[in-house]
């Protein structure tokens, strides 16, 4: 049910090591017909990619899209075992009410795959996601590939876009939650000598 399209050399879903400055990360893009999902290990200052793919709903009925996703959600999560999930919350128009309540659905059922297994679910808004990554909150798709390329240092831009939204929303977790976590979050000041 889960397509890898991206993973790098010699990789593999080896357990996790221990200690406070080691987290697996895994990163979800949600849609109602394709849902990105993105794995990074984050230790202390780097951050290292495990695999990026997509998960496409099947069937004709709404429950049985949700149930192909749900049920590949909890495959990539069984695969990687993370330490913590992110994924990207629902950005709605006015003039597309029912787009957002469709992807409310698909983003309801990977949260719940989430806690199902245990883990700790971090939302993030589109534009903050953008702006972490590339300075900018209406960033476009291949702004956001070159973004990731550049963080995990690839040698091409991730493809599908879906998978490297879904990095860049695990990149943002990591910036934005672990890097103070990791590094602390104290103030340095410097005194002057006249003091």
């Amino acid at each position: 049910m889960a397509t890898p399209q991206l993973t790098p050399p010699n990789s593999s879903a080896s357990p996790q090591p221990a200690g406070k400055d080691f987290e697996r990360v895994v990163g979800f893009d949600p849609g109602l017909n394709v849902t990105g999902y993105g794995v990074v290990e984050c230790h202390g200052g780097t951050v290292r990619l495990i695999e990026a793919g997509t998960v496409k709903s099947k069937g004709e009925t709404l429950e049985d899209r949700l149930l192909t996703i749900h049920s590949g959600i909890r495959e990539v999560i069984e695969a990687f075992r993370p330490t913590a999930m992110a994924i990207e919350q629902i950005f709605s128009h006015a003039k597309f009410p029912k787009t957002a309540i469709l992807l409310g659905h698909a983003r309801g059922v990977i949260c719940l795959a989430g806690v199902q297994a245990g883990l700790a679910v971090h939302h993030y808004l589109p534009n903050r996601v953008k702006s972490t990554l590339t300075g900018s909150g209406h960033a476009g798709k291949e702004q956001i590939q070159v973004a990731v390329q550049r963080e995990l240092g690839l040698a091409a831009k991730p493809e599908p876009a879906d998978a490297a939204d879904a990095l860049a929303v695990a990149l943002t977790d990591y910036h934005l939650r672990l890097r103070p976590l990791f590094f602390g979050t104290g103030v340095t000041r410097i005194r002057s000598s006249r003091a």
